[in-house]
């Protein structure tokens, strides 16, 4: 099949160039070389190479600064969308969208099924929303996946500002009272692959939850990258309240991994697990030179 991938210069692009194989032709862009919400270039990119399959990596995904930017937000997470969808509704190709846990309200107390109300508490979120809404509403085949807490050893994340801090500070004070569940970008491309030769080019019009298996929260979650890391940064539990951002965290986004295990048959490994993997791609410069 013909597979188109954008954002290809993200954490998530990035991993899927790492794991392509030959099975497919694979087209990698970016927006500098395809802007997705250009109608008339996707049009031509779409009938010129044939596309059978998008992957859209792309997302507006900075939270804070989206209270600030509304605009621009929408024309990338919910615009660009369906600019996609309408040219895959057009060629019989399938999407496959990454969305995010900020759809829900964070209220919950036991992990999000796919079918659960979203209630998103952000412009990013609203806009993500707002995406997949756009999506279904376009009649192409899809596939949604919402992931979360997304790192890898590339890009800026979550892990890599942890170790920048523990090379930087004695101690640091990280939030406590919100929990998830970290995603290891790689297990998250890998689980993309395995939908899309699930899938095949067959009609679908679905829903999932990719994250890597139990939950934790930021504090726990950065306290585990120093050991690691083998930093000896203090880190400090406080609450949310303590911490103010512009943009409204869900308190607890832990999402349902049931549906996409029983789709695709694959065995999720837990956040933990992951990490350590992540941080023999680091290595040496991981526990060392960061």
């Amino acid at each position: 099949m013909n597979i188109l991938v954008t954002g290809c210069k993200g954490q998530l692009g990035t991993e899927l160039q790492k794991i392509a194989d030959e099975s497919h032709r694979w087209l990698f862009t970016d927006v500098d070389t395809l802007d997705i919400c250009d109608k008339t270039a996707v049009e031509a990119c779409f009938a010129d190479n044939h596309i059978d399959v998008c992957i859209n990596c792309a997302a507006y995904t900075a939270v804070d600064k989206a209270e600030d930017e509304p605009e621009l937000a929408t024309l990338v997470n919910t615009f660009a969308p369906k600019v996609l969808a309408e040219a895959c509704k057009k060629h019989n190709a399938l999407l496959i969208h990454v969305s995010t846990d900020y759809v829900f309200g964070g209220d919950a107390n036991e992990p999000y099924k796919v079918d659960d109300a979203i209630n998103p508490q952000s412009v990013y979120g609203g806009t993500k929303a707002d995406g997949e809404r756009v999506i279904r509403s376009s009649g192409c085949n899809y596939m949604i996946v919402r992931t979360a807490w997304l790192y890898s050893s590339t890009g800026h994340n979550f892990v890599k500002t942890m170790l920048t801090l523990g090379d930087t500070k004695d101690e640091i004070n990280v939030v406590a009272d919100q929990k998830g569940c970290p995603t290891w970008v790689h297990d998250l491309a890998v689980a993309l692959v395995a939908l899309l030769d699930k899938n095949g080019k067959n009609e679908v019009h679905e829903t999932f939850h990719f994250t890597n298996e139990g939950e934790t929260s930021w504090f726990d979650f950065a306290t585990a990258i120093m050991e690691i890391g083998g930093k000896r940064c203090k880190v400090n539990p406080i609450t949310t309240d303590q911490y103010p951002t512009k943009a409204k965290r869900p308190a607890y986004s832990v999402l349902d991994l049931s549906k996409i295990k029983a789709y695709t048959g694959m065995e999720i490994p837990n956040w933990e697990e992951s990490l350590k993997k992540c941080f023999d791609e680091l290595s040496p410069v991981g526990a060392t030179d960061r």
